[in-house]
C-alpha cells in the first residue's frame, strides 16, 4: 500500500484496488477501481487485504476465461468528458492556437494536475 499522501492502493496484474478501514468493523476493506465489474475484498492486516485482493482479481479472471468473455483492461487511456460549451470552445481555440489537438491540450492540463 502507499501512504496517504499518495492515496492507498494495491496493485496487481495491472488491476488497481482503492483500500479503506472500517473502526466499526475493525477490517479493511477495497474494491478494484476502474472497470465496471464490482471486484471486492477485505482482510484484517495489510498481509491478509493484500491476499485477499490477489485472490479476488485471480478469481475474476478465472471467470472470464470459463465464460470465453474478454476480463476489462482498466485504464484504457480514454474517456468521456462533459464540460460547458464555452469552455469547450475556448479549448479547441487555445489548441488551434498551440497548433495542437484538443487531446494533447487536455492531456498536459491534466499532467500538470497530477504532478506527472
Amino acid at each position: 500500500m502507499r501512504n496517504k499522501k499518495n492515496g492507498n492502493y494495491l496493485h496487481y496484474k495491472n488491476y488497481t484496488g482503492s483500500v479503506s478501514f472500517s473502526e466499526e468493523d475493525a477490517c479493511f476493506h477495497g474494491k478494484v477501481i476502474g472497470i465496471k465489474a464490482l471486484i471486492s475484498f477485505e482482510g484484517n492486516s495489510v498481509n491478509s487485504i493484500t491476499d485477499d485482493f490477489h485472490k479476488a482479481v485471480d478469481d475474476y479472471l478465472k471467470f472470464c476465461k470459463s465464460r470465453e468473455k474478454e476480463p476489462e483492461k482498466p485504464f484504457k487511456g480514454s474517456f468521456n468528458v462533459r464540460i460547458n460549451a464555452d469552455l469547450h470552445r475556448k479549448l479547441a481555440l487555445t489548441a488551434y492556437t498551440r497548433g495542437v489537438s484538443l487531446n494533447t491540450l487536455v492531456e498536459d492540463a491534466i499532467m500538470q494536475t497530477v504532478n506527472v
